[in-house]
């Protein structure tokens, strides 16, 4: 297996996180966001889109982290990272979209270049715009753990999953710009619990090779 991917970008810290629960073992390939490398012809040619991560596996080259990991978990089945009832998939979905598809587009690099070069925002406006977009989405996320029986130790019960490994890198973003957890007791518990285990905390942006290109 061979992981595109940048040590700041949440999608690719999601299939790290991922590959780490598996025991999968994978070569990295790191693409510069910064200098803009995901816009060159050689990356272009993984994926057109000119997004990461990518993972090249089985012949195929996959991209968006969320068929990715489900991808992962089909082809490697143990452990789940959905639950066995449909029910309990759909929340689990549910979770991970919330971040993936509600919070974290708002609030990725190419979003945020565009307010600061094309909108003429500074870095003050950028935070507010950040940190809006990531408290709007915990606000839902936390009512939704903390009022359905089946958040355990993690997300959907006592195992890390699809939501935890969504969850996970977008409270450390929240982090790096200073939003206040306290008004997710929840969240906050569960991504303790995840970052002790070393499926996670080996997967995060300032253990990555490249956190320093």
């Amino acid at each position: 297996m061979k992981l595109y991917g940048s040590f700041r970008s949440s999608a690719a810290f999601r299939v790290r996180i991922a590959l780490n629960l598996k025991h999968l073992d994978y070569d990295s390939a790191f693409v510069h966001l910064r200098r803009g490398d995901q816009g060159q012809s050689e990356f272009l040619g993984v994926n057109p889109q000119g997004l990461v991560p990518a993972l090249e596996t089985d012949g195929h080259t996959l991209i968006q982290s969320l068929p990715i990991i489900e991808y992962l978990d089909e082809a490697h089945p143990e452990p789940p990272l959905l639950p066995r009832d449909a029910a309990g998939r759909a929340r689990v979905r549910a979770l991970a979209a919330i971040v993936a598809c509600d919070i974290h587009p708002l609030n990725n690099l190419r979003v945020l270049r565009y307010l600061h070069r094309s909108m003429s925002q500074d870095e003050a406006a950028i935070e507010i715009w950040y940190n809006h977009w990531i408290d709007d989405g915990f606000r839902a996320f936390e009512l939704l753990l903390g009022e359905d029986s089946r958040t355990g130790r993690f997300c959907h019960g006592d195992a890390p999953g699809l939501a935890d490994i969504a969850l996970a890198p977008q409270v450390v973003n929240a982090e790096r710009y200073q939003l206040d957890l306290a008004p997710y007791p929840t969240i906050k518990r569960i991504f303790e619990n995840c970052m002790k285990l070393d499926a996670f905390a080996a997967a995060h942006p300032g253990r990555q090779p490249d956190r320093d290109a």
